[in-house]
């Protein structure tokens, strides 16, 4: 399994092109590739992939939440889950089990970033559908967290389905090329969560469809 996190970047306008790429990759390989596009692009990138998730979730249900997303707004557009407490917007911990409660009440899937074993290993308990093992120093950096701190991943792997053997977990933090996410299958990883190495390839649909093969 491949999750793409679009984020916000300068040319975020290709979000649309990045979810055909997807789905053209999927469709070639049958591997699981999520995509995460911002906000506004969510509703019209579900017509064009099958896998789109938010980049957040708020635990408030519809009503007077100014400015939250919930989850069953996404429900009704399609959007089949969300990552919730990543690096960039984490949340306190009884924030984070709400939101994996809510999404899961509305048939949605939760991939919950975790920045240490610890943390990992304090999150399955909610159950969320995924936990991505995701070291805040090294997102963005092009070092891959299975190359340079692969005990990270083998201790959380092993946190998490002593736990709980349902909750997949997948490698986050500089994944940037096939050699990295090989090391973190191997590692016992199921899939790999990446942003800027995607968004920011000269040529998105071969890199995608390299990261891909080694699955």
């Amino acid at each position: 399994m491949i999750v793409l996190n679009l984020k916000t970047y300068t040319d975020i306008e290709r979000s649309l092109l990045f979810a055909d790429i997807a789905d053209e990759i999927v469709g070639k390989t049958g591997l699981r590739i999520v995509v995460c596009p911002p906000t506004p692009y969510l509703k019209e990138a579900t017509g064009r992939s099958c896998d789109i998730f938010a980049q957040h979730t708020d635990p408030e249900p519809p009503g007077a939440y100014t400015g939250s997303i919930a989850a069953e707004m996404l429900k009704d557009i399609k959007v089949k889950g969300s990552i919730i407490n990543h690096s960039e917007k984490k949340l306190a911990r009884d924030k984070m089990a709400q939101t994996i409660e809510r999404l899961h009440m509305n048939g949605l899937e939760s991939i919950v970033c975790a920045a240490t074993t610890n943390e990992a290993a304090s999150i399955v308990s909610h159950k969320p559908t995924f936990i991505a093992v995701e070291p805040p120093e090294l997102i963005g950096k092009g070092i891959s967290v299975s190359k340079v701190r692969p005990e990270i991943v083998v201790n959380s792997v092993r946190a998490i389905k002593d736990v709980n053997h349902h909750v997949k977990v997948l490698c986050g933090a500089g994944v940037s090329n096939k050699q990295d996410v090989k090391k973190a299958l191997e590692l016992g990883a199921e899939g790999v969560l990446l942003a800027s190495a995607f968004v920011k390839a000269k040529d998105p649909k071969t890199f995608l469809a390299e990261l891909a093969g080694v699955f």
